[in-house]
């Protein structure tokens, strides 16, 4: 099976990192002795795991549909994280899960988030046709939620959008914006391969890209 955009530039990606993307099921990382806490979600073992949970054999693990999913709100920031996934990781048949999580305090949000979320889940459809969408309002703890439905949706990657860094903080402040610390936070504990996005401006282009093994990765598409 030929592979799609989406799965060559995870591919590309994860090479970057000295990796291999394995079609639908995560990025397999070796590490050596000592490695972070979280290492082994990568190993070759979960990501036969994975596979079965696709209901597919371990040899046909490139033809099973991922879930992406896309944490959502009302930033301009956060629609381009969207429409990055939506063209360069979905592929034809996946998955593309729209989350926005309101706080406890923001109950009166509901009928606001649920149209927002459904105006970008019909953009992502009139883009693409092809890729499933569907849009998901949960109200709770920002951190927590997106971890847990990362968990219960088995997504395979998870995109999110990443701020531009403060021009007050300079020479390596060590304060960062709340914004900032729940980006590093998903990527460091999340069960999927997370991308922090974020796109150039008009006069420099494309988008820098972060990892758990890289950051500010730009990518000029």
């Amino acid at each position: 099976m030929a592979s799609s955009a989406g799965d060559r530039f995870l591919r590309q990606l994860s090479a970057s990192n000295g990796g291999d993307y394995d079609g639908g099921c995560g990025l397999q990382q070796g590490y050596g002795g000592g490695g972070r806490r979280g290492s082994r979600r990568w190993s070759k073992k979960r990501a036969a795991a994975a596979a079965r949970g696709y209901g597919v054999k371990q040899g046909e693990a490139s033809a099973a549909r991922k879930r992406v999913m896309v944490v959502v709100d009302e930033s301009s920031g956060a629609k381009h994280a969207m429409m990055w996934a939506l063209t360069h990781v979905a592929s034809k048949g996946d998955f593309l899960t729209l989350l926005h999580v309101l706080p406890h305090s923001g109950s009166g949000r509901g009928e606001e988030a649920s149209s927002l979320a459904n105006s970008l889940g019909t953009l992502c459809k009139a883009s693409r046709p092809e890729v499933e969408v569907e849009a998901l309002v949960i109200q709770g703890p920002k951190l927590a939620t997106v971890l847990s439905q990362v968990k219960k949706l088995e997504a395979s990657v998870l995109v999110l959008s990443q701020s531009k860094p403060s021009p007050y903080c300079w020479l390596g402040c060590l304060l960062r914006s709340s914004s900032e610390e729940f980006v590093g936070q998903c990527i460091n504990q999340a069960e999927c391969l997370t991308l922090a996005v974020r796109k150039q401006s008009k006069g420099v282009g494309g988008y820098l890209i972060s990892t758990r093994w890289q950051k500010n990765f730009w990518l000029l598409a």
